[in-house]
């Protein structure tokens, strides 16, 4: 049995002189380049296999904005006020975008040292500036693709109203602007500001864009394109950028140690979350990730008044003590309100989508006591009631907090119809839908990594975990089919009203069930059961 000896570093001049930065980085890369036994030729194959799938995301993307542009109903059709054009809710989208990338920025570090490289690069006697430099630049490279891919999408599958010169130009503003705020919040963390409140001030900018929005429908503000942006003004833009980036290298080592293991043990965790798949356990880092540590004070928890009293006051402080949750709920509850007061965007197709999506993002909100006790079931095993009743009082949360969310976005619909009490009354009766779909995620089984895996061409994943995923959606969709009815006929009929509370029934049910096996194996649960007795 061969083995491959790892290389050695080369020492610097002088003797017993400490290697460079770069020697370091080198070394480390290079072991691990070696531990991986991945060759040059498949590194080639892969970076060739992903830039062919980003692209074909890329026009697939344009295609789905193109093929949304085309459906929108024309300016003049009636909405609810005279509305806001195209190009200020996307400029508004904007707005959100960076207040994301600030909030994701504040929550991952945005400079970090993941587990091995925190225990063996931060005690060495060098420059830690070096070390830290790649990492400082990965994140801000990162969320500049990304926005200013996602600003262009915008502009270009959905507005098309330019060029590709003006898509070009603004990808290229939306791209330095996410980048620039990446780096201001590096700034932060050389200066000891604390990651929960740059993540606090990302999620206000989220939630202040919904607000613009509105204040724009209703003073008349509008844009009627986005503005094309010269050259020149890029270019000083892109060298403040720079300037920010120099700025932050060489402060890069003046971040304590302990926030850069914290940072690299976030953002480890949510990049393992991201490569198994599993959502729930990237809101727990990102939610764990700005929380706060101590209590300046304790509540009497006046509430309690016996163990279901418990369950409901625990999910209650869980979802209120998250600010991220909170402007989540929100956020999504004013979505359905901009899309009535859009002319562009208020049609039947335009009301249901937003309905679904906004009211699905919203849920996960209220669900995250559920999330957190199905990962460590503490509190469930300690009071005594059964599974089937612990299930039953987690539901209450989340349909208290769909029904506040139910009464803002059915409003706006009824009031765009000209019938507020019908739709509200519809968004009163399909709460526990919202609810049921909650506990059905959130107890969803993780997907079986043992079991065979499928090629696919987002690599290989285990057999059935798209079935792991609709767990949750697949009760959404199917629940709320009374409501897209009403929302494709444009009126609430007392039967849909009906047939709704039979829905919201059934949803209801299947959330509070305790069973997480697929339909399928339980039958054949069952059938193996009657031939066993026979």
């Amino acid at each position: 049995m061969t083995t491959v000896e790892a290389p050695a570093i080369q020492p610097g001049k002088g003797l017993g002189g400490v290697p460079g930065p770069r020697s370091i980085r080198r070394f480390t890369a290079a072991v691990a380049r070696t531990k991986a036994g991945a060759s040059l030729g498949s590194v080639l194959n892969d970076a060739y296999y992903a830039a062919i799938m980003i692209a074909i995301g890329l026009g697939v993307a344009l295609g789905v904005a193109g093929q949304l542009r085309a459906s929108l109903p024309p300016q003049d059709d009636a909405s609810l006020g005279d509305g806001i054009s195209l190009p200020s809710l996307v400029a508004i989208c904007a707005i959100a975008v960076i207040g994301a990338v600030l909030s994701l920025a504040g929550r991952l570090g945005p400079v970090g040292a993941e587990g091995a490289e925190a225990t063996w690069w931060l005690g060495l006697p060098v420059d830690r500036r070096g070390l830290l430099r790649p990492a400082s630049l990965r994140i801000p490279v990162l969320a500049g693709l990304v926005g200013g891919v996602l600003l262009a999408l915008l502009d270009g599958g959905l507005l098309a109203d330019h060029g590709i010169g003006h898509v070009l130009r603004l990808g290229a503003l939306a791209a330095l602007c996410c980048a620039a705020v990446v780096l201001l919040a590096g700034l932060a963390q050389s200066i000891q500001f604390p990651r929960r409140s740059v993540a606090l001030i990302g999620d206000l900018v989220i939630a202040l864009a919904p607000v613009l929005a509105l204040v724009a429908a209703f003073t008349d503000w509008r844009l009627s394109a986005l503005p094309d942006l010269p050259v020149w003004l890029l270019t000083v833009l892109a060298l403040a950028v720079v300037g920010l980036g120099w700025a932050q290298d060489r402060r890069l080592g003046r971040i304590r140690g302990r926030n850069l293991r914290e940072s690299g043990s976030v953002a480890s965790q949510a990049a393992g979350a991201v490569v198994s798949l599993d959502s729930r356990e990237l809101g727990r880092a990102l939610s764990d990730a700005s929380a706060r540590q101590r209590r300046r004070r304790s509540l009497r928890l006046r509430l309690v008044r016996g163990p279901k009293t418990a369950i409901m006051v625990a999910d209650l402080m869980v979802l209120l003590r998250s600010p991220r949750h909170l402007v989540q709920l929100v956020v999504s509850a004013l979505v359905p309100v901009l899309v009535v007061v859009t002319p562009r965007l208020a049609g039947a197709l335009g009301v249901g989508l937003a309905v679904l999506v906004s009211g699905y993002v919203g849920m996960l909100a209220t669900a995250e006591g559920a999330r957190r006790a199905e990962m460590a079931p503490i509190l469930d095993r300690l009071l005594p009631m059964s599974a089937q009743a612990t299930r039953r009082t987690r539901l209450l949360v989340p349909a208290i907090a769909m029904l506040l969310w139910s009464l803002v976005a059915f409003a706006a619909v009824g009031l765009w119809h000209g019938d507020p009490g019908s739709w509200i009354a519809l968004g009163v009766v399909s709460t526990p839908v919202w609810a049921g779909a909650a506990l059905r995620s959130a107890f969803r089984p993780a997907p079986n990594w043992q079991g065979p895996l499928v090629s696919t061409p987002a690599g290989a994943l285990p057999g059935g975990v798209l079935a792991v995923l609709a767990r949750g959606p697949d009760v959404a969709v199917l629940g709320l089919i009374p409501v897209i009815i009403s929302v494709a006929l444009g009126k609430v009929l007392l039967p849909v009203i009906a047939v709704q509370l039979v829905f919201s029934l059934i949803a209801w049910t299947v959330g509070a069930s305790t069973n997480t096996k697929p339909l399928m194996e339980r039958l054949m649960d069952q059938q193996d059961a009657l031939e066993k007795s026979r």
